[in-house]
């Protein structure tokens, strides 16, 4: 009696058990089916019959070739400077908070820049102004008083040279860049997966002028024979039409976030790389630089007394005593040299200073928002061809045209068709160019009691050539948008959509080393 009690209980158990998993599947296929269907509106998305919006969940955000994701949060920008060697009190100490973003894990290189100007020869061999605007200024090698004449051939091209950090870009240069290899990267992305014809055959038909341009194909204006490829997405149409294919949308979640400089914000963010003195939401300890301590050497026992960037040690002093080099960089050093940072950064400090998107004002800490800061705004729209076809205007390069915003608002489409008559319609009072918002540029000064206007960008880091107060991540000089020297490379961020982190994600999963030293 007692062992047929036991296998009765066992029995109704295993029912339990059974009916409970039961329960849990259907509840599991209850939650699919409504992350399919429209919250709003109870219809179902991804259905051809009923129209067909695609919403795509499985899509998983990633960086770029050639970045690193950055936390964001909050920190004191100007926090790290400590002192204010020229008296310019152009940094002062004020607490914001800088979004999550992507940002290169080192400077581009004179390999980076050759495969640019390749590119540039081979889509468009008889175009010589594209090509030369391209090229990095070499003369900046040159100084009367020094002899520096080789390296104006050999830097930029000679293969000993090619993972050292390009010089002699100007901050349009880099921007243009930056446009440059958000195209390449998704053209990239779309051939390798099928969505357009490969390589070879785009090789084999290339003609002159059709060079990729990511807004162009967003805007469906690139398809078609010779362009289209074997395994683009199926347009989710009934019937006969179910076997159609489109082009890539921004919904689709393939295709990448433009490229660009990096605000000055998110650079001093990234480079401070604080999150590795970092305890349970608290700073354990201040930088002075992208790493722990007061000094620029090492103090671990293996590299102990070693220099921690490449900068000017002392006058006359580049980089150290032969038989023990220190620092090791006459000049440049490869863009990979000395420990990465806690966010896994290499030559935040020293190297070569990096260009960043802001234009400078001495008293940006005071006018700035404390959410991203940034100033340097100048909203530009695309230009249409045909705007109730929704056509893009493009220049000889594929390129859309931009035309300054005229309004702070989406236009209405009255106001579009009147464009389409030659009618412009714009607020009078709207500035579209931001740059001298709440501190606006004396064009009458400049040259005279100013070196400061609209074109003014500021660079960060220190060099090889500088000593190491410029190599506190808070320091800020600036130079023309379009000049250049041997001191100023850059590297590019990117945005970050969505938050990959997450408010429950928990610590960020990077191999941060808290409040070490290299």
């Amino acid at each position: 009696m007692i062992l047929t009690n036991q296998f009765t209980v066992k029995g109704i158990a295993s029912v339990i058990v059974v009916m409970l998993s039961i329960v849990a599947f259907s509840s599991c296929k209850s939650r699919a089916k409504k992350s399919d269907l429209s919250s709003k509106t109870g219809v179902a998305y991804n259905d051809p019959y009923n129209g067909g919006l695609q919403i795509n969940r499985k899509v998983k955000e990633t960086p770029g070739p050639g970045l690193v994701a950055i936390e964001g949060g909050t920190f004191v920008m100007g926090g790290s400077l400590n002192e204010d060697l020229g008296y310019s009190h152009d940094n002062l100490k004020r607490r914001v908070t800088v979004a999550s973003f992507y940002i290169d894990e080192t400077e581009v290189s004179n390999a980076d820049w050759l495969e640019y100007l390749h590119w540039i020869a081979q889509n468009f061999p008889n175009d010589g102004k594209l090509y030369y605007d391209a090229l990095p200024d070499s003369l900046v090698w040159r100084h009367p008083l020094s002899y520096n004449e080789p390296y104006v051939n050999l830097y930029l091209r000679h293969p000993a040279f090619q993972d050292y950090p390009v010089v002699g870009v100007s901050w349009e240069q880099a921007t243009a860049y930056c446009q440059w290899r958000t195209d390449r990267v998704n053209e990239n992305i779309l051939r390798q997966s099928g969505m357009l014809v490969d390589y070879k055959t785009r090789s084999d038909e290339k003609t002159s002028g059709d060079a990729f341009n990511t807004e162009i194909y967003l805007n469906g204006q690139l398809k078609g024979e010779g362009i289209d490829g074997p395994k683009m997405p199926k347009d989710n149409k009934p019937g006969a039409e179910a076997q159609a294919k489109r082009t890539v949308r921004m919904e689709d979640g393939i295709l990448k976030q433009p490229y660009r400089l990096p605000t000055e914000a998110e650079w001093e963010y990234a480079a401070l790389g604080l999150i590795g003195n970092t305890i349970e939401g608290n700073v354990d300890n201040s930088r002075t630089y992208p790493w722990s301590g007061l000094g620029v050497r090492s103090d671990k026992r293996k590299n102990q007394g070693r220099m921690l960037a490449n900068f000017k040690i002392t006058s006359g002093n580049n980089m150290g005593v032969a038989g023990d080099l220190n620092d090791g960089g006459d000049i440049t050093v490869p863009v990979t040299s000395y420990a990465p940072n806690d966010f896994g950064l290499y030559n935040m400090a020293g190297n070569v200073n990096e260009w960043v998107n802001d234009v400078y004002r001495q008293l940006s800490f005071e006018d700035f928002e404390d959410f991203n800061p940034f100033r340097g705004n100048v909203f530009m729209d695309n230009k249409y061809e045909n705007t109730e076809g929704r056509v893009l205007a493009k220049d000889k390069y594929g390129r859309p045209i931009k035309v300054p915003a005229k309004a702070p608002r989406k236009q209405t489409w009255e106001e579009l068709q009147a464009e389409k008559e030659g009618n412009t319609i714009a607020m009078a009072d709207y500035q579209y160019d931001a740059r001298g918002a709440e501190d606006e540029e004396m064009k009458e000064l400049y040259g005279k009691t100013t070196l400061v206007n609209n074109k003014s960008r500021v660079f960060k880091g220190g060099s090889w050539n500088d000593r190491a107060y410029w190599l506190n991540p808070a320091t800020r000089r600036f130079m023309q948008q379009d000049e250049s020297n041997a001191m100023i490379g850059f590297r590019c961020a990117m945005t970050m959509v969505g938050n990959v982190f997450g408010p429950t994600k928990g610590k960020m999963k990077t191999a941060a080393r808290r409040g070490s030293t290299p």
